[in-house]
């Protein structure tokens, strides 16, 4: 008999996770952080979250943060709520603990800048050592504490005598590592803060000089409307650089937003970064935010301060989140509501605004019908009745015909407007989906997409009897152009100066480049391509019959005819701004050989 034995489970032992400082300082560095200068700012959020707790226990108690930089040594002194020796090793010993956390101060965790317990961290970015002197508030008998630490990973821990320091706060000291005492210097220092700080609501200042500029700018008070559009206007030239077509105010007490945007003085493209400015409780967040405003209202620049706007770990961007979308269509209504405002009530600034932004606002209109209505009168569109808004367009024409491209419009448009057709170029941004959403705010308003049969329908027929004595010049111009997909007509229109008019559409020159792949293709591809062949009408070359050199040519000997058609036709592309295909420089390179040829024989013969 034998015995078995049934193997015991152990039970697990617990170990920590051990963290390679250099390691993290790294990737704090170089992918959490896009620059050194934020150790500053993460210094003066400690700073000012210190302020916060303590006056969230004291109210009376004083807000003060001091920053002193000299030979490569930065100072930060502030009148916050301090540390003791148990919060030293619980807090700044712990990577990812955060003083925000901890205990009675979660219910205020709202009014705090910072709430990921890494920002001290990032001051080894610049610093070689970081030591902390610290004296709780909370524990006013409790000794002054040091603690230092080194960007190797190791720190010491100690506490001091209480001569050290004998009122509640921190100093925190940095040494800057070698090649970036430059971060450290009193002036890049200076502007840092201003630039991190300036709306922070404590008393912060650079050695004596005031770092904080409050009220914001669009909190103050001025004796007139114009008044403040000058003050604003010389803020945004401050922060952006430029003058501004106008301001506009950003005010949503229901989600803590308060800030102004600034119209931009010259256009610029829809896909360029916004960099918006956003604040956080008075402390710049990020000068970058893009993702603020909606993407049609990229002809303004914001900067706005918020409490209600989540950060991301790096604070250096916004979370996306429902809060985030919200905000983002309530901006956008306010930039909505400030372009209603001037159609209504200022007439000369909006044509100045439509002059330069035209673009954001077609963009808004294509979604937005009360917006397009609103802007029917106003909005600029190239027409062949010169440029005009699409209200005054329709007025002139029953019908609203436009072109799906800009080559399709310079086509057409001459003859179309010596026949009486409007046309609106809808081959620019925007434009084609605001013509064709035209009846949908102008009820009754008849729009139609200009094809080749329309335009041929308005030109004039030719006399029967003078068609029949051109038949053989006619067959001859057709059999010359049939093998480039082009069938040939004869007409008679305006202007007279016009011999030849080149006429297509898409399904057109969708059937002819499948054609021209069915040529070059293999056997199989050419077999599928073929299966594939549509009916739609070829592109057409309307020869002018009122024109001179037509009648000269149709008297000319058959050969010297077909080269003269396939110069009429090589000229029409040229006059359309037609793409050439490599058939079509071919057939002007031979017609323009066959031409010179003519005129030089001719010349010999006389000889």
């Amino acid at each position: 008999m034998t015995s078995e034995t049934t193997p015991q489970s152990t039970v697990p032992t617990p170990h920590t996770f051990q963290v390679d400082l250099r390691g993290l300082v790294d990737l704090l560095s170089h992918h959490l952080y896009s620059s050194p200068k934020v150790y500053l700012r993460e210094l003066l959020q400690n700073a000012v979250d210190a302020i916060t707790a303590r006056r969230a226990e004291q109210p009376d108690a004083p807000a003060r943060v001091r920053l002193y930089a000299e030979d490569g040594r930065l100072r930060v002194e502030d009148s916050g709520i301090g540390l003791t020796e148990q919060d030293v090793h619980s807090l700044l010993a712990t990577i990812g603990r955060s003083s925000k956390r901890d205990g009675g101060l979660e219910s205020a965790r709202a009014e705090f800048l910072g709430q990921f317990g890494i920002g001290l961290l990032a001051c080894f970015v610049v610093a070689a050592e970081i030591r902390v002197v610290s004296r709780s508030a909370r524990t006013p008998d409790a000794p002054p504490v040091e603690w230092a630490a080194r960007d190797d990973g190791s720190y010491t821990v100690r506490t001091l005598p209480d001569g050290a320091r004998t009122e509640p706060g921190t100093t925190v000291y940095l040494t800057a590592r070698p090649g970036s005492g430059d971060w450290l210097t009193e002036d890049r220092v200076r502007a840092l803060a201003r630039d991190f700080g300036s709306l922070l609501p404590y008393d912060v200042r650079v050695g004596e000089e005031p770092v904080t500029d409050l009220p914001a700018p669009w909190d103050r008070r001025h004796p007139s409307p114009a008044a403040r559009r000058v003050a604003l206007a010389g803020h945004c030239h401050e922060l952006f650089g430029f003058t501004p077509l106008d301001s506009i105010e950003l005010d949503l007490p229901l989600v803590g937003v308060r800030g102004v945007a600034y119209v931009l003085p010259s256009a610029v493209s829809p896909a360029q970064r916004a960099g918006h400015r956003v604040h956080l409780k008075g402390m710049l967040l990020t000068d970058r935010a893009d993702e603020l405003l909606p993407d049609w209202a990229f002809f303004v620049r914001c900067v706005l301060d918020t409490d209600s706007l989540r950060p991301t770990a790096s604070r250096e961007s916004l979370y996306a989140d429902e809060t985030l979308a919200g905000v983002r269509d309530a901006l956008g209504a306010r930039v909505r509501d400030w372009l209603t405002g001037l159609a209504a009530g200022d007439p000369e600034r909006l044509a100045q605004f439509l002059s330069v932004h035209h673009l954001g606002v077609k963009s808004l209109a294509r979604h937005d019908d009360g917006m397009l209505r609103t802007m029917l009168p106003w909005l600029p569109f190239e027409t062949t009745d010169g440029r005009l808004s699409l209200e005054e367009f329709a007025q002139r024409h029953p019908v609203v015909h436009f072109t799906r491209s800009v080559e399709e419009y310079r086509q057409v448009a001459p003859i179309a407007s010596a026949q009486g057709i409007g046309v609106v170029n809808g081959g620019y941004t925007y434009d084609s989906e605001l013509v064709e959403r035209l009846p949908s705010v102008r009820p009754g308003t008849a729009v139609a997409e200009l094809d080749a049969d329309t335009v041929t329908a308005h030109l004039d027929a030719v006399d029967p009897a003078d068609e029949l004595a051109l038949a053989g010049f006619l067959s001859v111009a057709r059999a010359t152009l049939d093998p480039l997909g082009c069938d040939v007509s004869l007409r008679s229109f305006h202007p007279v100066t016009v011999p030849a008019l080149h006429l297509d559409d898409r399904a057109a020159r969708h059937e002819q480049a499948r054609a021209d792949a069915e040529e070059q293709a293999d056997d199989l591809w050419a077999g599928i391509l073929g299966s594939l062949r549509g009916s739609a009408p070829r592109a057409r070359l309307v020869l002018n019959h009122l024109n001179p050199l037509i009648r000269r040519i149709s008297a000319l000997d058959p050969q010297l005819t077909g080269t003269a058609v396939e110069s009429l036709y090589g000229q029409a592309l040229l006059m359309a701004q037609r793409p050439l295909r490599p058939a079509d420089s071919a057939l002007l390179n031979r017609a323009f050989i066959g031409l010179l040829e003519w005129a030089t024989h001719d010349q010999e013969e006389d000889r």
